[in-house]
C-alpha cells in the first residue's frame, strides 16, 4: 500500500512538473505588437504585389467586369440584329455562299466587342424545315449550328463563347407548306446566349 501511495504522489509531482514548465514557456512569449505600429511596419515592409492581396475588395473594383454592360448589351444586339439569318438547302448542313456573306457581316466588329467580356456567350440557333422525323431533324439543325459557328469562329467570334443549340424544325419563322416557306426555315441564327 505504501508502495502505492509513493507512486502516486510521483505522479502526481511530475504532472505539475511539466505543467509548470509549460506555463513557464508561454510566459517568454514575446507581447504582441500594437496595432498601430504593426500596420505601419507591414505597409512599409510589405511589396506592392502582397499589399494587393491584402485590399481585395480595391482590387476587385479596378478589375474590368466579365459581362457587359446594359449599353454594350444593346449595341451588341443591334449587331445580331444586322446580321441576317444564314439559310441552308433541302437536307444540306454546308454553308452557301449567301450564308457566308450573311454571318460575316458586322462579324469582326462583334467579335472584337465579345473578347472583352470572356463570360459573355453567344448562342447559335440551327433550325430545319417541317418535312423528316423530329431526331433526323434536331440532328440536322445541330449540324447546321456547328457550321455556322465553326465559320463564325474563322472569322474571329472565340468559339468557347459560341453554345450551339437545335431546335429542328420546332419554332419556324414561316408555317405554310411550300418550298419558299421551307426554306425560310432551314436556317442558323445569332443570338445573344441566356
Amino acid at each position: 500500500m505504501r508502495m502505492r501511495f509513493l507512486a502516486c504522489t510521483a505522479l502526481t509531482a511530475l504532472c505539475f512538473t511539466f505543467g509548470a514548465c509549460k506555463k513557464n514557456v508561454a510566459a517568454k512569449t514575446p507581447p504582441a505588437p500594437t496595432p498601430a505600429a504593426s500596420t505601419a511596419t507591414t505597409a512599409a515592409t510589405t511589396p506592392p504585389a502582397r499589399r494587393a492581396e491584402q485590399r481585395p475588395s480595391q482590387t476587385a473594383a479596378n478589375t474590368r467586369s466579365r459581362m457587359p454592360d446594359a449599353a454594350t448589351r444593346a449595341r451588341i444586339q443591334d449587331l445580331l440584329n444586322r446580321i441576317q439569318d444564314a439559310y441552308f438547302d433541302y437536307d444540306r448542313h454546308t454553308i452557301r455562299a449567301d450564308a457566308q456573306a450573311a454571318l460575316k457581316t458586322d462579324a469582326q466588329t462583334l467579335a472584337d466587342i465579345i473578347k472583352q467580356y470572356p463570360d459573355f456567350k453567344l448562342t447559335v440557333e440551327g433550325y430545319c424545315d417541317e418535312r423528316g422525323s423530329e431526331e433526323y431533324n434536331i440532328a440536322l439543325g445541330d449540324a447546321r449550328a456547328k457550321q455556322a459557328k465553326e465559320y463564325l469562329a474563322n472569322l474571329g467570334l472565340p468559339g468557347e463563347q459560341l453554345r450551339v443549340i437545335s431546335y429542328g424544325k420546332d419554332k419556324p419563322v414561316c408555317e405554310d407548306h411550300d418550298e419558299a416557306c421551307w426554306q425560310r426555315n432551314r436556317r442558323a441564327h445569332l443570338t445573344q446566349g441566356q
